[in-house]
């Protein structure tokens, strides 16, 4: 149940974040103005929605922690490091830890059909590998657009992480 809250809060999120002001009538005027691209559309693999399928991926607290502080950073650095290169190659198009302390300790959106192909990526986090974390996938349906994400999320980043 609780997944199911989270995902229609993300989808609701995402949806506002569509309008700088969050104002319903700008949203709805950015839709109307909005002029189909067959270009845009076939490059990102679309459907006729303007939608695609992703895997969701659940990164949920692990069975293992770190023994020390010291330990812990270089994980936690290996784990970022991992985010970075999988956005870089277009396989993770969203990661973000969740701010409240639950078990569920953040979310990825994955740039592939399968949660086989998802599987083998999340087997590439450091964390993951060490039991600190383990990840629960599933299949997503969601805006195609979303693969341009990274793309404007660099023109937004100052400094480094």
């Amino acid at each position: 149940m609780n997944n199911i809250r989270f995902l229609l809060s993300l989808m609701v999120f995402m949806q506002a974040c569509v309008s700088a002001d969050n104002n319903p009538e700008t949203v709805t005027g950015v839709i109307n103005e909005a002029v189909y691209d067959s270009v845009l559309a076939r490059e990102l693999k679309a459907d006729s929605y303007g939608m695609k399928q992703y895997i969701m991926a659940f990164l949920i607290r692990g069975d293992s922690s770190s023994a020390d502080s010291a330990e812990a950073a270089r994980l936690q650095r290996a784990h970022l490091d991992n985010i970075t290169r999988l956005a870089q190659e277009g396989k993770l198009l969203l990661a973000g830890p969740l701010l409240d302390d639950t078990d569920i300790r953040g979310i990825y959106i994955f740039n592939v059909s399968t949660v086989e192909e998802a599987e083998k990526l999340a087997g590439s986090d450091p964390a993951i590998k060490a039991g600190v974390l383990k990840m629960e996938l599933h299949p997503w349906y969601g805006s195609a657009a979303l693969q341009k994400l990274n793309e404007i999320h660099a023109r937004i980043q100052s400094g480094n992480i």
